[in-house]
């Protein structure tokens, strides 16, 4: 049976999967932290994260390519740079900053880049900032500090909470730029097919790197709890997300779908008490409390 459009049914339908998008991507921080304890590395990590998601995108790049137009050497080269900034390099920056910090932290860092887009369009535009989006920004970011004084508190380490918050922020960083110049792709090709275009890049661009770094046995020599826990990254925290995300845009558009994303920190930070023994404290809860509403702020129209 096909929803109407605007219909109840329809938008009970997109925030359920709304939520199932967010509950995937929080859930990946969580995965990774739990899968380092068996002495995997980031890149191996990540090359099994799209090892097991490659076979669906493979199949969505076919499906909507093949009575597609045929792409230019320009198409080709925006989705090789798109790809690398946006599943490639934020993600294996990512799993490197997860070595250091929380999980809770690293999902309230990365839940910044909408602020980051401003700022690209400020400094490359030229745009001005507004006074609402000036107290989005300042929110935001002091709830980052208010996070990361928590994690300063109970690290025995400071210097690593500040390495890994550096890697987590450049991820974010990697995808604000991603997100700034995929729009023109997204409606020139469709978002189903310069994903899955994009997706097929950045795991090239991953195999390179495992391939330069490591040996090819590092592949087949990792306990089973490590597969069992790519094989989530790959499938629940990947392919599925990004196709319940768009599915949700497409039922209740992009600003409801985005809202319920934004429980996303807060999921990470309750998963990461229950799954991972992490800390969970007032500042925390306050940082949470602020980076949600500053984000909630930038992003109204």
């Amino acid at each position: 049976m096909t929803l109407a459009a605007g219909s109840p049914a329809t938008h009970r339908a997109g925030v359920a999967l709304a939520v199932v998008a967010a509950f995937g991507f929080s859930f990946k921080a969580i995965l990774v932290k739990l899968a380092y304890p068996y002495g995997v590395d980031a890149i191996t990590l990540l090359a099994l994260r799209m090892a097991f998601a490659l076979p669906v995108f493979l199949w969505v790049g076919f499906s909507a390519s093949r009575n597609a137009p045929a792409l230019g050497r320009r198409d080709w080269l925006a989705i090789a740079a798109l790809g690398a900034l946006g599943y490639y390099g934020a993600s294996i920056l990512d799993f490197l900053g997860l070595k250091y910090i929380s999980a809770g932290l690293e999902r309230l860092i990365l839940f910044t880049y909408p602020t980051l887009t401003l700022l690209f369009g400020v400094v490359l535009h030229g745009r001005t900032i507004t006074r609402r989006e000036g107290l989005a920004l300042g929110l935001c970011y002091a709830g980052i500090a208010a996070a990361f004084a928590h994690d300063l508190q109970f690290a025995g380490d400071s210097a690593a909470v500040w390495i890994g918050g550096g890697f987590v922020f450049a991820s974010s960083v990697s995808y604000a730029l991603y997100l700034s110049g995929s729009a023109g792709m997204i409606a020139k090709l469709g978002a189903a097919r310069f994903t899955a275009l994009a997706m097929l890049v950045s795991t090239a661009a991953t195999g390179g790197h495992f391939l330069a770094t490591q040996p090819l046995a590092a592949l087949v020599v990792q306990p089973w709890q490590v597969y069992a826990l790519g094989a989530g990254m790959g499938v629940f925290c990947t392919v599925l997300p990004v196709f319940a995300q768009s599915a949700a845009i497409r039922r209740i558009g992009s600003g409801p779908a985005a809202l319920v994303g934004m429980f996303g920190p807060l999921l990470t930070i309750v998963f990461a008490w229950l799954l991972l023994d992490e800390g969970f404290s007032t500042a925390q809860m306050i940082g949470v409390a602020l980076v949600i509403v500053g984000i909630a702020t930038v992003s109204r129209r």
